[in-house]
């Protein structure tokens, strides 16, 4: 069985009805509606998302990391739904800090399932994920007060340095790109000192690698990466596929189901890579 077929099959059989919906319109032409329909479940009445959208914790209060995961899945999709982007930048506007930040969860994880990195690091404002929720709003060419507030709060954090973590170091990049303020070689020297980037592709251990920046040859940051470097990881991702089909995951969530959800939401995510640099 070829790669694309494995990871269809895996998809379909282990994946949510979320990420059933975006591989068929992602891969088969479906309409993007059905997924805008299946992320309207995880759409709390408040306007922010929760219920374990992003299945490292089950809590279904509305928090921002799963609003996150939601304009990425629209965007992923190709799909718009301004009323439901509107209600949830409502929502982020309303639990936002003084200077427009918002953190990534709150204490009422603790109340629910969750992975074991998710603690109350979690619970402080900060550019993960503020920077990335503004940086993704540009994207869906979304205006709102809440977006302009929060991405001058940005632009001066960013200009006192950088993340010193590669998750943090991603999100401020999807804020950059939509700035005037883009210095490549600063964020180049910069990657190597940053925690859990993964530059060498033969490393089997958790991290953000290159294509994380890059997932499309088209990326805004793919001048970071020299072709050897990203065909490096292309490979690696192209030998790590797993006989079921998906892709596996480095980290613990709370239990099976959210095992499987994390797969899922893996295996679509590298098939969408492969897909994007000819690789299947």
């Amino acid at each position: 069985m070829d790669i694309f077929t494995a990871g269809r099959d895996f998809v379909r059989r282990d994946a949510r009805l979320l990420e059933s919906r975006l591989f068929a319109t992602v891969f088969e032409d479906a309409d993007p509606q059905g997924v805008v329909d299946a992320l309207r479940g995880y759409q709390n009445a408040d306007g922010g998302f929760g219920h374990g959208l992003e299945p490292d914790k089950r809590c279904p209060d509305s928090l921002a990391l799963d609003v996150e995961v939601a304009f990425d899945t629209l965007l992923a999709a190709g799909a718009r739904d301004d009323l439901m982007i509107r209600r949830a930048v409502d929502w982020l506007g309303l639990t936002a800090n003084q200077d427009g930040a918002v953190s990534l969860c709150a204490p009422a994880v603790e109340d629910y399932p969750r992975a074991e990195h998710i603690t109350e690091w979690t619970y402080q404002p900060g550019l993960n994920p503020t920077a990335g929720l503004v940086g993704r709003l540009y994207k869906l060419g979304f205006e709102h007060p809440w977006r302009e507030k929060a991405g001058a709060w940005c632009s001066a954090e960013v200009a006192k340095g950088f993340p010193e973590d590669a998750h943090g170091m991603r999100e401020v990049l999807e804020f950059l790109e939509h700035t005037d303020n883009v210095d490549l070689d600063r964020v180049r020297d910069w990657l190597p000192k940053l925690q859990w980037f993964r530059a060498d592709a033969a490393d089997p251990t958790y991290g953000v690698t290159p294509l994380s920046f890059a997932p499309t040859p088209d990326s805004f940051w793919r001048p970071l990466f020299t072709e050897a470097q990203l065909e490096a990881h292309l490979d690696r991702l192209l030998a790590d596929q797993q006989p079921d089909g998906g892709w596996a995951i480095t980290w613990e969530p709370p239990g099976p189901a959210s095992t499987l959800a994390y797969r899922g939401i893996v295996t679509l995510g590298a098939l969408r890579t492969l897909k994007a640099y000819n690789r299947l």
